[in-house]
């Protein structure tokens, strides 16, 4: 015998293990741009400041998630989602074409690690949206 409540309790199991995700892969993000900032980043015009402004939107982003209320939350992973996909695609760029001067290499320090956090955290914060939207028209 299905009940309604069993499909919303089911992805509000998967939401939060979602959440927790989606948080732990934006943190992750912020953590390899505040390392490599550190590392010699910041004296990188326009690199530098934005290596910056993504640990600053990485932290806030993952608080976003974890504390957004349900009708919020799936702003707030469409949001971190954002956030995933120009950190990767402004990897891509600055790898192949070169970004604002700068170019970099597949070679460079985190960089595979930077690839892989950044895709997994769209992926995440996708399905994140989705199951939020779809459980909040469940409840």
């Amino acid at each position: 015998m299905t009940t309604s409540a069993a499909p919303a309790s089911r992805l509000g199991a998967v939401m939060g293990v979602l959440r927790i995700l989606g948080a732990l892969l934006l943190l992750g993000l912020a953590w390899i741009h505040w390392y490599l900032w550190q590392q010699g980043y910041d004296s990188i015009d326009l690199i530098g400041p934005a290596f910056l402004a993504s640990v600053v939107l990485g932290v806030g982003g993952a608080l976003l998630v974890l504390v957004s209320p349900l009708r919020f939350l799936p702003i707030a992973a469409v949001l971190g989602a954002l956030l995933c996909v120009g950190t990767l695609g402004a990897l891509i760029v600055s790898t192949t074409v070169g970004l604002f001067g700068f170019k970099e290499s597949m070679a460079a320090q985190l960089w595979w690690e930077s690839l892989w956090v950044e895709a997994a955290g769209f992926v995440v914060l996708v399905a994140l949206a989705a199951v939020a939207s779809r459980r909040e028209r469940l409840t």
